[in-house]
C-alpha cells in the first residue's frame, strides 16, 4: 500500500467519489486509485492503482452496495469542450479485503448508480449513451449481468449524470445541462415527475435530513463562460428540495 500526504487530494488527483466506512473514516476513488482516507491526518492510503495505461482517465461516480462493497466507475477527461473519447471507462468493485474486480468495460462516462430495494437489480448510467440501464445483480458475489435499457432520455433532458433511489423503488436522475431532476419508474420505464432547478448544470442528487425526506441536489459551474456564469449565479451551488412526498433510504458503508 502507498500513503499519500495531506496535499494529495488536491495536488495529485481529482476526487471522483467518497463513501463512509463501517469502521470510521472514508473510502475514496481519486485519479485512478482506490484509497482509504484518514480525515484526521488528511492522508490517503492507496489500496489499488488501476488503468495506469490510460493517463487521461479518472474515477467518476461511485457508491457502496448493500453488501458493503464500493462500486465506482471511470471515464476519460474531455479531449475538447463537450467531447469525450468513447469506450475508455470501466466499472470496478472494491471488496472488503481490498481486492478489485472489473465488472464492466468499454463505457463512455460511468456515472450514477444504485440498487433496487430487493438488491436483485443494479441501475447504472453511462452518460454518453443518454440512457439508464438495468442489470441483474448477484448480491452474494457482486457480479453484474444481463444489461437492458430502462430509460432513454428525451432531447430536452439532455445528458444523465448522478442518480439515487427512493423508498418506493423509483429512481431520481440528475440531467446535466437540462436544469432538472427526473423521477423514473424502473418497472414501466416511464418518467413520473420532473423537478426544475434554478441552474442548468445539475450533476447529482441524494436524499438526506432526519427522515430522508429532503433531496439534496448538486450543480456545477465548470464548462460555463464568464458571461454564462453572470447569467447563472446559482451554478455550482447545492440545493435542498422539500415537499416531494417521498423519502429516500440511508446509504450503505464500506465493509473494509
Amino acid at each position: 500500500m502507498e500513503l499519500w500526504g495531506d496535499k494529495s487530494l488536491t495536488q495529485y488527483a481529482r476526487v471522483g467519489c467518497v463513501a463512509l466506512r463501517e469502521c470510521g473514516d472514508y473510502v475514496v476513488a481519486l485519479g485512478t486509485r482506490f484509497g482509504l482516507l484518514n480525515w484526521e491526518n488528511q492522508s490517503v492510503t492507496t489500496v489499488s492503482h488501476l488503468e495506469q495505461d490510460k493517463p487521461n482517465n479518472r474515477f467518476n461516480d461511485g457508491k457502496v452496495d448493500p453488501a458493503g462493497r464500493f462500486v465506482a466507475g471511470t471515464m476519460a477527461e474531455e479531449s475538447s469542450p463537450g467531447v469525450w473519447e468513447k469506450e475508455q471507462g470501466s466499472l470496478y468493485t472494491l471488496y472488503a479485503d481490498c481486492s478489485v474486480v472489473k465488472q464492466l468495460g468499454q463505457l463512455g462516462i460511468s456515472n450514477g448508480l444504485d440498487w433496487s430495494l430487493d438488491h436483485q437489480t443494479f441501475y447504472h448510467i453511462d452518460s454518453l449513451t443518454y440512457a439508464v440501464h438495468a442489470f441483474d445483480y448477484d448480491l452474494q458475489s457482486g457480479k453484474i449481468a444481463n444489461r437492458r435499457l430502462l430509460y432513454k432520455l428525451e432531447e430536452e433532458e439532455r445528458m444523465p449524470d448522478g442518480m439515487c433511489i427512493d423508498i418506493e423503488g423509483k429512481l431520481w436522475v440528475a440531467c446535466i445541462d437540462a436544469g432538472r431532476i427526473i423521477r423514473l419508474d424502473p418497472e414501466t420505464g416511464k418518467r413520473l415527475q420532473t423537478v426544475k432547478m434554478p441552474t442548468p448544470r445539475i450533476t447529482s442528487c441524494c436524499f438526506g435530513g432526519k427522515d430522508y425526506s429532503e433531496l439534496y441536489v448538486t450543480s456545477a459551474s465548470d464548462g460555463l463562460s464568464q458571461e454564462e456564469l453572470t447569467k447563472e449565479p446559482h451554478a455550482g451551488e447545492i440545493f435542498k428540495v422539500t415537499g416531494l412526498g417521498v423519502k429516500g433510504i440511508p446509504q450503505y458503508s464500506f465493509a473494509g
